[in-house]
């Protein structure tokens, strides 16, 4: 390549630095007479300043593609329109904005599990027919975006307009009252401030990212390219991400202290299992035999003070004082054998640690993230600790009314409403006051109680509630454990979907293949 300076026929400046840009010629100085041009770049830009902004609105309207995409492809084809349209349809992007108004209600809700299990991300793709979405295209589409969410730690929407209306004006004020903008005009100061809140709000938005399979373009540029090869309309509907201890105070440890502290209180546990295998076999005889007497008068004050002792639950603890015969110290003993006593003292510790796990229902219809917590790494990693996080995810997929780990997290205001309808219904209306305040605390108890995650009847044991069993794990592991959060996807839920008959589903797409 040449410069202004090589060129002999006095080259005006204005035009140097274009000319040292598309003039080839050999090491050796020569006039410019006899160089050779190398047309190829000059004539596309001639191409593309020559397209004319009717030309790029009817590839448009034929094909729903975007404004810049059209102008390249025409660019690409010489401004020849049926040229550029097959361009864009080998691209694979022809017609996909069309298709983007139609509706989506099926897909896949799938999962993206970070190793190490301290990061999950849980997604709904949809499509428009369940034919599409149980291909292979689709679903390696859908995974690719859950590990895009996963590796986009700024993301929290699926769109731009997704955007919290709240966070953008409180961005904009502080933006604009920024000192380096305090002396700009006004009209361009506006303009500064809504480019840097434009830019915030595509940092956080997903389909604005660089694609994680292809740098090259955006996620949203993937949807369109997969809407054109796979002829429907795609869309990334919703997306929920958990950072397993976000938010918690955690506390900082020594890990090797922590693995010795856990290993010595294994040593301890064993040995005082084995200590007290015979008591356990002897207090199994001695319930055998008390199977038959009648069933022991057991007063609320004790079972008050053997809840102070131990932490155990209520009914724990009068079962064991009705085991016991009302001997407290026996009743403790009872409970310490059941692996009961003390589990709810350790509720109060930090815990922080633990798994983000999720459970995809078989046709990923349905999908759970769930985030369990203990106190140690250590124990996050153990087979027990694992196996209880990943039963409880099957539980919340399991109960269809569940939507609070615990009753406790009920908003009093829609408690107090559920109470107020109740109040309401015909067949209390002829009750007495107190009877029918009872009645409405019976039923309203029982509707949350069918919504907490915590009172449903282990899938793995109907005998036991989950609370019972997480409480039974506290003492057996040894560590606090929390049931942190859950999040549940079903497919489709609230989009009106259109009925069609499956056979002409698969006529129609093996028509348009």
């Amino acid at each position: 390549k040449t410069t202004a300076a090589n060129v002999g026929g006095g080259i005006p400046s204005a035009s140097a630095a274009s000319m040292s840009r598309m003039i080839t010629v050999s090491p050796v100085s020569r006039p410019f007479s006899s160089l050779t041009v190398s047309r190829p770049r000059m004539d596309n830009m001639r191409v593309f300043a020559d397209i004319s902004a009717s030309t790029v609105k009817t590839l448009r309207d034929k094909t729903g593609v975007g404004m810049m995409q059209c102008k390249k492809a025409l660019a690409e084809s010489d401004g020849d329109l049926a040229k550029a349209e097959e361009y864009l349809r080998n691209k694979g992007i022809a017609g996909a904005q069309k298709k983007a108004g139609r509706v989506a209600a099926e897909g896949a809700i799938v999962s993206y599990i970070h190793a190490g299990s301290r990061l999950g991300v849980l997604i709904e793709v949809n499509c428009e027919t369940d034919f599409v979405s149980r291909g292979e295209a689709f679903k390696e589409l859908a995974e690719s975006f859950a590990m895009q969410v996963a590796a986009n730690p700024d993301v929290e929407y699926v769109n731009v307009d997704d955007a919290d209306p709240e966070y953008v004006a409180r961005e904009t004020e502080v933006i604009k009252n920024m000192e380096d903008l305090k002396t700009k005009p006004e009209n361009i100061r506006e303009q500064i401030t809504a480019g840097r809140v434009a830019k915030l709000v595509k940092e956080k938005a997903l389909l604005e990212q660089a694609y994680i399979m292809d740098p090259t373009k955006t996620v949203n540029e993937a949807v369109v390219e997969a809407i054109g090869k796979l002829g429907e309309n795609i869309k990334i509907r919703r997306f929920h991400k958990f950072i397993l201890g976000e938010g918690v105070e955690k506390k900082v440890g020594d890990l090797a202290k922590e693995v010795e502290e856990q290993t010595a209180a294994m040593k301890a546990e064993a040995e005082k299992k084995k200590e007290e295998e015979p008591k356990v076999e002897a207090a199994k005889v001695e319930e055998e035999k008390t199977e038959d007497k009648p069933k022991v008068a057991v007063s609320p004050k004790m079972v008050k003070e053997l809840r102070d002792k131990t932490g155990a639950g209520m009914m724990d603890c009068k079962k064991a004082l009705a085991a016991s015969n009302n001997n407290l110290q026996e009743a403790e003993d009872f409970l310490r054998k059941k692996g009961i006593a003390g589990a709810a003292k350790k509720a109060g510790r930090t815990a922080a640690e633990g798994l983000v796990v999720e459970y995809i229902h078989p046709g990923s219809r349905m999908g759970v993230l769930l985030e369990l917590n203990c106190e140690t790494d250590f124990v996050a990693r153990g087979e027990k600790f694992t196996e209880l996080a990943n039963n409880l995810a099957m539980q919340v997929a399991a109960n269809p009314d569940v939507e609070y780990v615990s009753v406790d997290e009920i908003d009093p205001e829609v408690r107090e409403r559920e109470i107020q309808i109740e109040m309401g219904r015909e067949d209390l209306a002829n009750k007495p006051e107190n009877i029918r305040s009872q009645i409405v605390q019976g039923r309203v108890d029982k509707i949350f109680n069918e919504r907490a995650l915590l009172e449903q009847d282990y899938i793995m044991d109907p005998s036991r509630k989950v609370g019972q069993i997480i409480k039974e794990s506290v003492a057996t592991i040894g560590e606090n454990i929390v049931v942190r959060r859950f999040m549940k996807f079903k497919l489709g839920e609230g989009i009106e979907k259109k009925e069609e008959n499956f056979a002409d589903e698969v006529a129609a797409q093996m028509g348009s293949s």
